[in-house]
C-alpha cells in the first residue's frame, strides 16, 4: 500500500473529502494539483473489484482528457457507437468520443487515485466520518478510525462525496426527498459461452428486462429484473433466475457461467434541496441518485466534481470572493434534476410497458429516434454534451457553453491546453496581442490562438466551459473588456498568493 494510504490523521488540510469514489478522487486530484492541502477520508480499506458503474459518456470523457487520462482508460473498455434499446446514434456526437465507453468502474477510480496520489493528496482508508460541526473559521471532522479511536481533522471545507447514505449529508441536517424507481434489480458479472455477436444486449418485455454489457476482459456485466419476483436487497440472487430472466427478455442466456459476483439492489430518484450548507459541500450520489437507465450516474458524479474544484482552489488561493462557491450549486443542482428525470422517464418506458405493448413500445421509439433532430437531442442529452450553465443577462451567447476542443496554432488542441487546470484566453490567430495582457494575472491564465477564421474571443473556465466571450473588434476596447473578464473571473491583477484566512 502507498505510504500516502497509510499515514497518521493530518489536522493540516484545507478542504477535507469524505469517500473515495470517481466523484471523490477527480475532486481531490484537482485540488492538490492546485496546492490545495486535501485529505480523502473512505471507509472501505482496500480497493474493490465489483462494481455497479461501467459507462463513461462523452462530456466525462472530455473532462478526464482535460486532465491527461482519456487515452488510459479508453484502453481498459469496449466504445460503443450506439446507445442500445432506443437505438441512439451517439456517432455524431461534436466530439473526439462519440461513443460510450464501457469499462468498470474500478479502471476509472485507479486512474483517478494515481493521480490524486501524485500530486500529493493524503488518502485516508479504512476511517469512517461520524459527524461535523462548522464555524465561522473552518469546519471539524470527527473520524473512527478501524482500531474504533477517534480523530478529527480541521479544514476549511469539507466535501461529501460519500454515496447515497451521506453521512455528511445526514450531518448537515438536509432531507433527500424522492422515491424508489425500481426495486429488486440483479446484477452479476459473467463469462459467457456463447456471446451475442453485436454488444451490448438489451431487452425488455414488460415482466422482465436484461441487459448484457461486455467489458472487454472476457467478463460481462448482467442487469436482470423479474416483475414476478420482487425480493429485498438482501435476498440472495440465484444465477439460475437471471438466466431465465434473459431467455425472457432476450431470447437466450448466451450460456451465463462463473460469476464473480452476484448482487440485487433498488435504485431511487432522490435529490438534496441544497449541494451548499456554509463550508461543507455535497456531490455525486451523496447529492442526487437515480434510475441507471442511460447509465449517467458515474457521469453526473464527475462532473460535478470538475464543477467545484476549480471554484475551491481558487476561493483558497485568494483568487475569487466566497460568493463563487455559490455557482456550484447554482450550477449543478438543475443537471442534477435534468438527469434525475431523464433517466426516470427511460427507465419507466423500459420496466411499465404492459407486455401487449412492448411491441408498439419498440416500434415507436425507434421510428422517433430516426428523426434526425430528435436522435441529435437525445444523443447530446444523455452524453452530456448539452451541458450549458445559466449566463448573467447581456452575456454573450457562448457564455456557460461547453466549450468544443479546437486545434490550435501551436498543434495542441484546446483541451491539451486545459491540462494546466487554468483559465485558457482564446484569441483569434491574426489578432496582435499585447505581450502584458496576462502578465498581471501569472501563471493563472493562458493565451491561446484556434486555427481558422474566428472573430470571437472567449475565456475557456478550467472546467471546459466559456466563462465570457466578445466578438468586439477593436483592439483597445477588446482589451479593456479582457482586463475586466480576467479581473471578474481570475481575481484582480497581482493576486497570486493563498489565502491567508485559511487553515
Amino acid at each position: 500500500m502507498n505510504v500516502a494510504e497509510t499515514k497518521m490523521m493530518s489536522s493540516g488540510s484545507e478542504v477535507v473529502i469524505v469517500g473515495a469514489g470517481p466523484a471523490g478522487l477527480l475532486l481531490a486530484g484537482d485540488l492538490a494539483e492546485a496546492g490545495i492541502a486535501c485529505t480523502v477520508i473512505e471507509r472501505r480499506s482496500g480497493e474493490s473489484e465489483l462494481t455497479r458503474a461501467f459507462a463513461v459518456h462523452a462530456r466525462t470523457m472530455e473532462q478526464l482528457d482535460a486532465r491527461g487520462l482519456a487515452d488510459d482508460l479508453m484502453v481498459t473498455g469496449v466504445r460503443n457507437p450506439v446507445l442500445q434499446f432506443l437505438r441512439i446514434d451517439l456517432s455524431q456526437l461534436p466530439s473526439r468520443y462519440p461513443h460510450v465507453l464501457v469499462t468498470p468502474q474500478y479502471n476509472t477510480e485507479r486512474l483517478l487515485l494515481a493521480r490524486a496520489l501524485a500530486h500529493g493528496a493524503e488518502i485516508q482508508r479504512g476511517c469512517e466520518v461520524v459527524g461535523l460541526h462548522q464555524d465561522d473559521a473552518g469546519v471539524t471532522v470527527e473520524v473512527r478510525a478501524a482500531d474504533g479511536t477517534l480523530h478529527t481533522v480541521r479544514s476549511a471545507y469539507v466535501v461529501g462525496a460519500d454515496g447515497r447514505n451521506s453521512t455528511v449529508r445526514r450531518s448537515l441536517g438536509l432531507p433527500f426527498p424522492g422515491r424508489s424507481a425500481v426495486r429488486s434489480m440483479m446484477l452479476a458479472d459473467v463469462r459467457l459461452a456463447k456471446p451475442p455477436q453485436k454488444p451490448p444486449t438489451v431487452g425488455a418485455v414488460g415482466d422482465a428486462f436484461a441487459l448484457i454489457v461486455p467489458f472487454g476482459d472476457g467478463w460481462f456485466r448482467v442487469m436482470a429484473w423479474n416483475r414476478e419476483h420482487q425480493a429485498s436487497d438482501k435476498a440472495p440472487v440465484d444465477l439460475d433466475e437471471i438466466r431465465n430472466v434473459a431467455l425472457r427478455a432476450l431470447g437466450s442466456d448466451f450460456g451465463m457461467q462463473d460469476p464473480r459476483w452476484l448482487s440485487r439492489f433498488h435504485s431511487d430518484e432522490r435529490q438534496s434541496p441544497r449541494y451548499r450548507v456554509n463550508r461543507a459541500f455535497l456531490v455525486g450520489d451523496a447529492a442526487h441518485v437515480h434510475s441507471p437507465a442511460g447509465g449517467m450516474g458515474l457521469n453526473t458524479s464527475i462532473q460535478d466534481s470538475a464543477n467545484l474544484g476549480w471554484k475551491l482552489a481558487a476561493v483558497l488561493r485568494g483568487r475569487a470572493p466566497d460568493a463563487l462557491l455559490n455557482t456550484y450549486e447554482s450550477e449543478r443542482h438543475p443537471v442534477g434534476r435534468k438527469v434525475l428525470r431523464m433517466s426516470g422517464a427511460l427507465l419507466r418506458g423500459v420496466l411499465t410497458t404492459p407486455p401487449s405493448l412492448c411491441g408498439v413500445r419498440d416500434f415507436l421509439a425507434r421510428t422517433v429516434v430516426q428523426v434526425p433532430r430528435v436522435s441529435r437531442r437525445l444523443a447530446q442529452a444523455i452524453s452530456g454534451i448539452d451541458i450549458a450553465y445559466a449566463a448573467p443577462a447581456g452575456a454573450h451567447p457562448l457564455a456557460g457553453k461547453r466549450a468544443p476542443d479546437l486545434p490550435l496554432t501551436d498543434g495542441r488542441r484546446l483541451y491539451e491546453a486545459l491540462r494546466g487546470r487554468r483559465f485558457v484566453l482564446a484569441i483569434p490567430a491574426d489578432t496582435e496581442v499585447h505581450p502584458t495582457l496576462v502578465a498581471g494575472w501569472g501563471t493563472d491564465v493562458e493565451i491561446v490562438s484556434p486555427k481558422g477564421l474566428t472573430k470571437t474571443t472567449v475565456l475557456v473556465r478550467p472546467d471546459a466551459y466559456i466563462a465570457w466571450a466578445t466578438s468586439e473588434q477593436s483592439p483597445e476596447r477588446r482589451t479593456g473588456q479582457v482586463r475586466s473578464a480576467l479581473t471578474q473571473w481570475c481575481g484582480p491583477e497581482g493576486t497570486n498568493s493563498k489565502n491567508p484566512t485559511s487553515p
